[in-house]
């Protein structure tokens, strides 16, 4: 996928209108949710990051800040004709390097059972038991740059 652009996208932007069709796509319907069901009160104070196909957004990756030395990472997405094809690895990578430019020294994140594997190869570590979140299997996971 060389002419994928990841970069960050400004929140109330028609990108992040864009990323949060994504989301509701790939991560909510197929769970029976909405995501104009969600509060989004917040975002606007969160890091957005974006893949493109061109003009198309075909990635999304969201990170809320949790301290001065850690945030958390939430939200990844992939449009389904472009999963596993590295956007994922892409988005991942991207977003590390912001963190570790702003000063972050951890990232942690809420993975569902069946991205576990994905972020282990991504050097992230599993932290804990696994719990339900939105009514599916999670494992918590975190990586320290």
């Amino acid at each position: 996928m060389d002419n994928i652009i990841v970069k960050l996208i400004t929140h109330g932007s028609k990108e992040y209108e864009a990323a949060l069709l994504l989301r509701d796509e790939i991560l909510r319907k197929p769970i029976g949710l909405n995501i104009n069901d969600e509060d989004l009160s917040g975002e606007e104070n969160d890091i957005h990051i974006g893949a493109f196909d061109g003009e198309a957004l075909v990635g999304i990756l969201v990170l809320t800040k949790i301290d001065e030395g850690e945030i958390q990472m939430r939200q990844v997405a992939v449009a389904l004709p472009y999963q596993g094809t590295g956007i994922g690895k892409h988005l991942v990578n991207f977003c590390e390097q912001t963190c570790k430019d702003e000063g972050y020294k951890c990232i942690r994140l809420h993975a569902r059972i069946t991205a576990v594997e994905f972020y282990k190869y991504m050097e992230y570590t599993v932290v804990g038991d696994m719990f339900k979140e939105v009514g599916i299997p999670h494992l918590e996971m975190e990586k320290y740059l």
